[in-house]
């Protein structure tokens, strides 16, 4: 299983926000759509970060409540690990590990066509896993 097979089944739709909107904008944008992340576009519509809840709240913990009417720019994660549609659920979950992080942006030569969570990965895992197990039974079974 890969990322585009993830992509297929819960959909492409990125919510995306751009640099100058205000953090607490960005947190409303989180709330309002039930997300855990999104994706900051910069002018030309590249993608030049992502902020998460937990930056949110770091920012908040580091600086206070008047980060709120701050540019995200000031709190998102510039340089963003990105991971491509033909990857593998074993290789996204390493990176997410890795970087310690809960969302991956999706891109295909430059472009973002996605972005998956953590818990996107982990349903398509155990569905795998499952299969697998399925099979397994099955071939026992027919001996």
């Amino acid at each position: 299983m890969n990322v585009g097979t993830i992509l297929n089944a819960k959909g492409r739709d990125v919510t995306t926000v751009g640099r100058d909107r205000v953090v607490s904008d960005v947190a409303a944008t989180l709330a309002e759509h039930r997300i855990g992340a999104v994706v900051v576009l910069g002018e030309t519509g590249t993608l030049v970060g992502i902020v998460s809840e937990r930056d949110i709240i770091q920012a908040i913990a580091d600086r206070g409540a008047a980060c709120l009417s701050e540019p995200v720019s000031g709190i998102m994660t510039g340089e963003v690990v990105t991971c491509g549609p033909t990857e593998t659920v074993d290789e996204v979950m390493c990176k997410m590990t890795a970087g310690r992080f809960r969302h991956l942006p999706v891109t295909d030569d430059d472009d973002l066509i996605g972005i998956i969570s953590i818990g996107d990965v982990v349903k398509n895992h155990i569905a795998e896993v499952e299969m697998e197990a399925s099979a397994l039974r099955s071939y026992i079974v027919s001996g």
